[in-house]
């Protein structure tokens, strides 16, 4: 397999979907693909861009194209066996997983377009819009809620690292990022998350990365 990504440093969707295959256990390559620079305009043509539309992460299986994070964590899970644990075995579990994970995956646009995905910065505290407000406390209350219900005896939020985590692992960054004030419980996920073998993977080549792109530096 080989996998289609954006920078490390601010691609909130590749994040999603490098977590999903490196979860899986699969082999895989690869391949940064620079955003927003002179070539991108016609780098987005190429070929294997076509199926996605030219958006990243894209994951071609041999001629089989995924994109979209929910797609490829799917993709993933049902060429694994459903043997990597992506989602919670109990039913009531998997229910709230999967729908907090289809509510992050459409909703929270405030606070996407307002604190872009900065794996290189940590800015000081800084009054936030109301609807960026909005946003942190139905994200944080959905954490609480899975975490009290079904995340004991675990860092995550259904305990054991799960698709629900990898849906949000760049919410975690950005509000690091912003340092926008959180509960002890969501300071102390948020600390795990960056803590799991896999974020601390992609965070230390995103500092490795020599790309700068204005649009998303404060």
């Amino acid at each position: 397999m080989k996998l289609f990504i954006g920078n490390k440093v601010y691609s909130s969707w590749s994040l999603r979907g490098w977590l999903a295959v490196k979860h899986s256990g699969l082999p895989f390559a690869e391949q940064v693909v620079p955003l927003y620079d002179a070539a991108w305009a016609e780098r987005r043509k190429a070929p294997e861009f076509v199926a996605s539309n030219s958006k990243v992460p894209v994951l071609w299986d041999g001629d089989i194209a995924v994109w979209e994070s929910l797609a490829i964590i799917d993709y993933v899970d049902e060429k694994t066996g459903g043997e990597r644990g992506f989602w919670p075995d109990d039913m009531a579990a998997r229910a709230l997983a999967r729908s907090m994970s289809a509510e992050m995956h459409a909703g929270f646009v405030p606070l996407r377009q307002n604190h872009s995905m900065n794996l290189r910065k940590q800015y000081a505290p800084a009054p936030l819009l109301p609807e960026v407000e909005s946003d942190v406390a139905r994200i944080t209350a959905l954490w609480a809620d899975a975490r009290t219900r079904f995340g004991a005896g675990g860092d995550f939020l259904f305990g054991e690292w799960s698709a629900a985590d990898i849906m949000f692992a760049p919410v975690v960054t950005r509000l690091l990022t912003y340092s926008i004030p959180l509960s002890e419980d969501a300071a102390n996920y948020c600390a795990a998350m960056m803590a799991h073998p896999h974020m601390a993977e992609w965070a230390s080549a995103a500092q490795a990365e020599p790309w700068v792109i204005e649009r998303f530096e404060r």
